[in-house]
């Protein structure tokens, strides 16, 4: 089954490239449950397949769900600027200013040219204004 893995998220990739999140959430879901099992896989590739997972839940509006992936992908590896982004979103989206803030801050430490982070910590920091500003 482990030698099968790199092929399972090739494939999980290619499906949701085609927009078929159905299978491509069942596929990285096998992925990331090998991985667990066997122990054997590069932590940049589990860290991509939970962010993958966690964008499919975000399009679902399952946002606790994609929290939870996108921080399996961050303490899986650190260094993946795309899943603080991710997580970002969705916390500026509940109104989660500050936390938002620091993901995007944290994606910009990792990869200062990011700019859809730099736009994004920009955003938040005048809406979070604005919601001070109007008193709530």
């Amino acid at each position: 089954m482990e030698e099968d893995n790199p092929q399972i998220l090739e494939y999980a990739h290619s499906e949701f490239k085609t927009q078929n999140f159905k299978r491509a959430e069942e596929l990285y879901t096998k992925f990331i449950s090998s991985c667990a099992q066997f122990r054997d896989c590069e932590a940049s590739c589990l860290a991509s397949a939970y962010n993958s997972r966690g964008q499919i839940k975000y399009l679902r509006v399952d946002f606790n769900e994609a929290i939870e992936d996108f921080t399996s992908a961050i303490e899986t590896d650190s260094r993946y600027e795309i899943p603080f982004y991710n997580r970002g979103l969705i916390r500026y989206r509940l109104g989660f200013f500050d936390d938002a803030k620091s993901d995007f801050q944290q994606a910009l430490k990792l990869n200062p040219d990011f700019d859809d982070a730099k736009v994004s910590l920009e955003q938040t920091r005048l809406d979070q204004q604005h919601k001070i500003e109007r008193g709530y």
